[in-house]
């Protein structure tokens, strides 16, 4: 059976990742690898996430399973923290919410169900996007589109050209968006290009699909959000796929959660039967751990205002790296090129650089990114950012 298969090329992050763990040198930096780290370099466990998970243990009395739409209270509280209290949607009784397994499995559900719905509908993504986008949901079977996003030369926002694009977009189909800190540019829209983006939303019919996958991670928990709630208030349908591996270091856990907005309180009830339907299918039962602790830190009072406390160190801490980083990159070299890491949010940003600079960056100065030169500032440190500029000042002359 298995002798027609040929050896896939090795995924781009996991080989970068391969790549940095054999190389021996000391001065090695790792900026490939999409995880939080502090500043001696680890992936943290947070101190509210220890306090909620003894208590979850303290409590629990049985492993069987929850539910398949996951845990109650960790989607009501999901949706609040997304769409805030008193959104129209939620007090329209419109909002789906279903416990899945990460932003991943959120991601591949919405795109099941868009398939259910609508097959012959394209799904539009940013350009460039996220490298998992692409198999996630057009393994479901969608078609996939690109809509102009970034330049990487100018290392701007092309949004003029994206709305030029979407509004070409036939009616129904479905447009991705980064709902902040854009993986993999940092680049984020403004409030009135969101005005502008939900206005055409609106007038073409399309539907939104808004992935949350770092929320808190770019100015905080509500304003990070906040492109999210207007699109969710403002257009019949939409669906929303979030993830709590940043914002709470729950990596391993696997814990996230799919919205989906209809246009009435009858149509989400339907949208709801398919969604179960759908989890069945593929995983049965999310899994419950990561999500009863979830739960637990945003319905304690006391350890949702430590979250939002441990929250706002991690964001510090990346937007210090961003700084430091161009700050030393200006001294270096007398110009003023790297500013824009100073005005993107969120752990990644795009150097621009030539794939042959990323190649020269690893092999001469062990410096690990994936091949778009797409760089982590979480792995940027105090003791490493000197070695750092100076290698990319040199690759980069």
């Amino acid at each position: 059976m298995f002798q027609s298969l040929s050896r896939l090329s090795e995924d781009a992050i996991l080989g970068v990742m391969a790549k940095f763990r054999a190389d021996p040198s000391p001065l090695k930096v790792d900026l490939g690898v999409g995880v939080y780290r502090d500043a001696a370099g680890n992936t943290p466990v947070l101190d509210c996430v220890r306090r909620a998970e003894r208590d979850v243990l303290a409590a629990q009395t049985t492993k069987s399973y929850v539910a398949p739409a996951g845990r109650a209270e960790f989607n009501e509280a999901v949706i609040e923290l997304v769409l805030g209290a008193g959104h129209p949607a939620v007090a329209d009784r419109r909002v789906v919410a279903l416990q899945a397994p990460g932003g991943c499995g959120a991601l591949r559900v919405g795109a099941e169900l868009v398939r259910t719905a609508a097959a012959s509908a394209t799904v539009h993504v940013s350009d460039p996007t996220w490298a998992n986008h692409v198999p996630l949901i057009g393994g479901s079977g969608l078609r996939l589109a690109r809509y102009p996003y970034y330049d990487a030369v100018a290392r701007r926002l092309t949004f003029d050209a994206m709305l030029e694009r979407l509004e070409c977009a036939p009616e129904g189909d479905v447009v991705l968006i980064h709902a902040c800190c854009h993986n993999p540019t940092g680049a984020d829209l403004e409030p009135p290009q969101w005005k502008a983006l939900t206005e055409l939303l609106l007038r073409r019919r399309l539907i939104p699909y808004l992935d949350l996958a770092y929320q808190g991670f770019g100015e905080d928990e509500v304003t990070d959000a906040a492109g999210v709630r207007l699109v969710a208030q403002s257009v019949p349908e939409c669906l929303i796929a979030t993830s709590f591996s940043k914002n709470l270091g729950l990596y391993r856990e696997r814990v996230g959660a799919l919205l989906v907005v209809g246009e009435s309180e009858s149509r989400a009830a339907a949208i709801r039967s398919h969604v179960l339907q759908i989890a069945r299918s593929i995983y049965s039962m999310p899994p419950d751990h990561g999500a009863a602790i979830a739960a637990r830190i945003f319905c304690d009072q006391e350890l949702r205002r430590a979250w939002i406390g441990e929250l706002a160190a991690m964001r510090g801490r990346i937007n210090a790296m961003r700084t430091l980083l161009a700050d030393t990159l200006r001294g270096l070299r007398g110009d003023r090129t790297f500013d824009f890491l100073e005005r993107q949010r969120g752990m990644f940003s795009l150097l621009g650089a030539s794939a042959e600079a990323v190649g020269r960056l690893q092999a001469e100065h062990h410096v690990y990114m994936t091949g778009d030169g797409r760089m982590n500032l979480a792995g940027v440190m105090p003791g490493n950012v000197e070695y750092l500029a100076g290698a990319i000042c040199r690759v980069m002359s």
